[in-house]
């Protein structure tokens, strides 16, 4: 009888074990459906907007659903609501360390003669333009191996940010369309593309020339990809000789209820959020804020005060082009990262 009963209870578990792997397989198999419908309307889209039937057929045909992608994306720590935002402190010791910055300060020394000049014409900081560089593939190192029509169709179909990530691939499919080279649609698990990882409409909108050859290779050319970033910049309202914030020490009796920010932003609102109201620099004196390095800007340059690691911690002073690294990669932690690397490397 226990034998028989043994041989019951395996046989059940055998049969719960291949429901599981048909109910597997059937929700795989109803994604992958799903997957190619949501294509169908996308090739709609797309053709609407001059991509033509032999781009679609070349780019769309042979992609497929890219669950990593979409994990990757659901485990950024700033745009998750639910989530608790982690001190910023781990993750400057791992993007402000010693080697980024002594590599930082190697490729600032190498291009020297480029930057200066694209400084002087655009108002952009050559210590900026590295640091993003750094930032974004360690100055070149990796630039990514996802194909990027099929991770931008993927976190489309995934739903969460839609009309994003939709733009992006009807844009990529543009850029396919104009002769960009394949080996230029393989970038980040966002899409993201070449030495400065911009986005595919990004790179259609502001790309720059900047070597005179006719095209704009952030691929390849660091002139070009230094001067795209410099035009980015620009574009989303750098000004000139103005610091994007410095470290500060906050007294233990500031009324931070009193300053808190009373504005909702309607992009990165967990990002703008952690920001305190703008004050003048003046006004942040009164307060009893001290800067570490000892140095102030101008009285009348208006700034927020963020606490990345909570209270009586470094805290930051940030001016307006801070909000612009912002505009490039919305997340707190990263345009704090671009600004402390940027500091490091002009020293």
């Amino acid at each position: 009888m226990a034998l028989s009963r043994i041989g019951s209870i395996k046989f059940g578990l055998a049969l719960l074990a291949g429901a599981a792997v048909m109910t597997q397989a059937s929700v795989a198999q109803s994604q992958s459906s799903g997957f190619q419908q949501y294509l169908d309307s996308v090739r709609t889209k797309a053709l609407a907007e001059g991509v033509s039937q032999a781009t679609l057929n070349r780019a769309l045909s042979s992609i497929n659903y890219n669950d990593r992608v979409v994990r990757l994306d659901r485990s950024q720590p700033e745009t998750q609501p639910n989530k608790p935002i982690p001190d910023f402190a781990p993750y400057k010791r791992t993007h402000v360390n010693p080697d980024r910055i002594r590599r930082g300060q190697d490729k600032y020394k190498a291009l020297r003669p480029m930057l200066e000049r694209i400084e002087r014409e655009t108002g952009v900081p050559e210590e900026i333009m590295i640091a993003i560089y750094g930032h974004e593939t360690n100055y070149g190192a990796y630039t990514g191996n996802f194909n990027a029509p099929e991770a931008l169709a993927s976190l489309a179909y995934e739903g969460r940010r839609r009309d994003l990530f939709e733009a992006e691939l009807i844009a990529v499919l543009k850029m396919i369309d104009r002769g960009v080279p394949q080996y230029a649609i393989t970038g980040s698990w966002a899409g993201a593309l070449g030495k400065p990882q911009f986005l595919p409409s990004v790179y259609l909108r502001l790309a720059k020339d900047g070597d005179g050859d006719g095209y704009a290779d952030i691929w390849n050319s660091e002139v070009d990809a230094m001067t795209s970033i410099a035009n980015y910049f620009v574009n989303s309202g750098w000004r000139r000789d103005q610091v994007w914030g410095f470290a500060v020490d906050v007294p233990g009796n500031l009324n931070r209820q009193a300053i808190a920010s009373k504005i909702t932003s309607p992009r990165c609102e967990r990002v703008f959020a952690r920001h305190s109201q703008y004050k003048t620099v003046a006004e942040w004196k009164r307060l009893g804020i001290v800067p570490q390095q000892g140095y102030w800007p101008s009285d009348d340059m208006l700034a927020a005060l963020i606490e990345p690691d909570g209270v009586g911690k470094t805290a930051y002073l940030l001016g307006s082009n801070y909000r612009v690294i912002l505009d490039y990669n919305c997340s707190n932690f990263y345009a704090l990262s671009v600004g402390l690397l940027a500091d490091e490397i002009r020293q």
